[in-house]
Parts: structure tokens; C-alpha cells; sequence
């Protein structure tokens, strides 16, 4: 009777996983195949005449300076957006915990730039930065200088990109630590307090141990997002000027829908797949390695 009762157990959860499953397979995995077989041929992507090409594409992917330095790009945002927006995330969060309830204005003050559209946001930004009547060449104009065009600097577009990426990235992190530090019991809190510890060395030695696998999943979900970003920065500078601000997404996209290089795009499609994934589990073993031997 057991063994009857766990199969009609597992038959039923079978049968309800079925639809997911279906889903998974039709959007996911059967997309993943077809891009890697597209990388082996050379189609414009409207021509019915395709051509197999084997490895040609990924012979010319290792050779292209121009995705090895989007590639590059996206990594230094990568290691930026850890370095520079979870500090800055999670001091906010905690300052507001301890603040208590008369910060809920703040709270919804600070949220926002997440909730904005990143089309309009983009759009925004590029107003400001514009260099005819931006906001930096007005203030430059008022102190005596001359038309600072920050987005088409090569040497400061990506920095100027990155600025308002972190603009919408940190109040998102912001939240995901206030509701980690929320569920910190009071009581801790408290008793640190009656020892004599201070704000910040309940922080730093209270708080932050105990945050360990929330700072842990932030960072993983920073790195996957910032190894794949692509409509903010598409928006703003489309890549440019001359590659300075190219991500991976932006390449793969000119190259694909613009150049109509579809198995070259299709190709770079699956570098990037493979770049992330590798970079990803680097990132998940060196934080469970350094875990267990704290």
C-alpha cells in the first residue's frame, strides 16, 4: 500500500510539473540548441539560404578585439557594481532600519529610481549629459569653462553610463537588505546594546555575520545582471563613442539585427552564456569556500 500510495504521489506530481516542464523545454532549453546551431552557419537572417560554416564563427569570436573589449567592459562593471553598490545599499538599508518607522517616506523616496522605466531613464540621462544645454556644461558655463560632453568622451562614457546604472541599481539592493535586516531579531540588537557595543560595532560585527547568504545572493544576482546588461546602456550611447562603452548585449545586438550577421550574433549569443556561467560559478565557489572556512 506504501509503495502504491508514493506512486500515485509521484504520478500526480508528474502530471502537475508537466505544463512547467513543457514551458521550460519550448523557451528555454530548445532556444539554447538553436543558437548554438545557428553559430555554425552564416545567415543574414531573412534569406532561406543558410550556409554551414562549422567553426569559422568561433575562430573569428576569439580573434574579435571588439567583443573581448566589451567583454572586459562588462567585467570591470561587474567587480564596480559589487564594489561601489552593495556598500552603498547596505549602509542605506541599515540606517533606515534603526531609524524605525518615521523613515517610511524615506524609504518610498529612495525606492524610486527603481521603479522608473530604464527606457525613460536613459532618455533622461541623456538629456542631462547632453552636451548643448546639460547639466554639466550649464555649470560649466556658469563657472567660466567651455561644453563638457561626458557621453562622447571615450574616456568617460562608460563611467557616465555606469553613474546611472548604480542610480537604479542601489535603492533595488537597498531593499533586499532592509528586509534582511528586518528579520533580525530585536533581541540581539538589545543585548549588544546593554554590553556596551555601538552602532557600529553592532554593524560590523553583529550584523554583517549574520547577513552572510543575503549578501551572498545580492552579489550573485549584481554579477549576473551586470554581466548581462544592455538597454540602458544601448539607449545612452549604443556602444559607443568608437566602443568605449560596448557591453557584450549591445555587440551581439548591432551584430545581429544591424549587420544582419546572424550566426556571428548567434555565436557571440553563446560566448556570453558561456562567459557568465563560468564567471558566475567562480564567484558562487570562491564565496562557499570562503563561508566554510569562517
Amino acid at each position: 500500500m506504501r509503495g502504491k500510495s508514493a506512486l500515485k504521489l509521484h504520478a500526480t506530481a508528474a502530471l502537475f510539473l508537466l505544463p512547467a516542464l513543457f514551458f521550460i523545454a519550448v523557451y528555454i532549453i530548445y532556444p539554447i540548441f538553436d543558437v548554438v546551431h545557428l553559430s555554425t552557419l552564416e545567415w543574414n537572417g531573412i534569406s532561406p539560404e543558410k550556409t554551414y560554416v562549422g567553426l569559422e564563427n568561433w575562430k573569428k569570436l576569439f580573434s574579435d578585439k571588439y567583443f573581448w573589449g566589451a567583454a572586459a567592459h562588462n567585467i570591470l562593471i561587474a567587480v564596480l557594481s559589487i564594489v561601489i553598490q552593495m556598500p552603498f545599499a547596505i549602509t542605506l538599508a541599515f540606517m533606515l532600519d534603526r531609524l524605525g518607522k518615521k523613515t517610511g517616506i524615506l524609504k518610498v523616496i529612495y525606492y524610486l529610481p527603481s521603479l522608473f522605466s530604464t527606457t525613460a531613464v536613459g532618455l533622461l540621462f541623456a538629456f542631462i549629459y547632453t552636451p548643448r544645454n546639460g547639466v554639466f556644461t550649464t555649470i560649466s558655463k556658469l563657472l567660466g569653462g567651455g561644453v563638457i560632453d561626458v557621453l562622447g568622451n571615450p574616456n568617460t562614457s562608460l563611467l557616465a553610463v555606469f553613474s546611472v546604472i548604480c542610480w537604479t541599481a542601489i535603492p533595488y539592493y537597498m531593499i533586499f537588505y532592509l528586509a534582511a535586516f528586518s528579520g533580525l531579531p530585536q533581541e540581539i540588537y538589545e543585548a549588544a546594546i546593554i554590553d556596551g557595543a555601538n552602532l557600529r560595532q553592532y554593524f560590523f560585527s553583529i550584523a554583517l555575520p549574520m547577513l552572510k547568504n543575503s549578501i551572498k545572493t545580492a552579489c550573485t544576482l549584481s554579477l549576473i545582471g551586470s554581466l548581462k546588461y544592455f538597454d540602458l546602456v544601448y539607449i545612452m550611447t549604443e556602444g559607443g563613442p568608437n566602443y568605449s562603452s560596448d557591453l557584450m548585449a549591445t555587440y551581439m545586438y548591432r551584430i545581429t539585427f544591424k549587420s544582419r550577421q546572424m550566426g556571428y550574433g548567434s555565436t557571440i549569443a553563446v560566448g556570453m552564456f558561456i562567459i557568465i556561467t563560468a564567471f558566475t560559478y567562480v564567484f558562487q565557489y570562491l564565496i562557499n569556500r570562503n563561508t566554510k572556512e569562517d
